[in-house]
């Protein structure tokens, strides 16, 4: 992306996670995302086709980002040499929810914090599948597959909005290793 793309995609995501903190999903609506952002219509649609395709897309990028197999050094940690190990890859996507604390703090705490955790946990279970799948992460042993995915990915939540209840005062090393000791 160019960077008048990836201005305009930030543009919305801001005034996104404003609305959000300040409304409803389900009040909100791209007229409200065009005029909190100050861009036109045209520009809006050329990036997204609804406002879900905003909330998507934001819960796309983290992982999209954590998930990549070219993961580079980054300012606070480097994932780089983990070779997506289980541990390595929760723990890298508690850095980017504690960096982005602000940012996911308003979506976490809105009134529609339900939907974002949704969108998080669907994204984060076609992940998980593949992953389970290739043998890089714990398998669910004697449970079904769907059932594990479930408690696993509820489980990471759970630990997340504890985490942010409590302002991200551990390391995202410390909240992973409660992970582990759950499951």
């Amino acid at each position: 992306m160019d960077r008048r793309q990836l201005k305009t995609r930030k543009a919305v995501f801001d005034a996104f996670e404003k609305l959000i903190s300040e409304k409803k999903y389900v009040d909100i609506t791209v007229k409200d995302i065009i005029d909190a952002a100050d861009i036109g219509r045209t520009t809006f649609y050329a990036h997204f086709k609804t406002k879900e395709s905003v909330l998507e897309e934001l819960c796309a990028d983290l992982f999209d980002h954590i998930f990549d197999k070219h993961l580079t050094e980054e300012h606070t940690h480097d994932f780089s040499k983990s070779g997506h190990s289980e541990k390595h890859m929760l723990t890298h996507i508690l850095y980017h929810l504690k960096e982005d604390k602000e940012r996911y703090g308003r979506l976490f705490t809105g009134e529609s914090a339900d939907i974002f955790w949704n969108r998080f946990g669907a994204l984060f279970r076609e992940h998980l599948k593949d992953q389970i799948s290739c043998g890089a992460w714990k398998s669910p042993g004697k449970l079904p597959v769907d059932l594990y995915e479930s408690l696993y990915i509820s489980s990471f939540i759970e630990i997340a909005k504890w985490w942010f209840k409590h302002s991200c005062e551990e390391s995202p090393e410390q909240v992973e290793s409660y992970f582990e000791d759950l499951l």
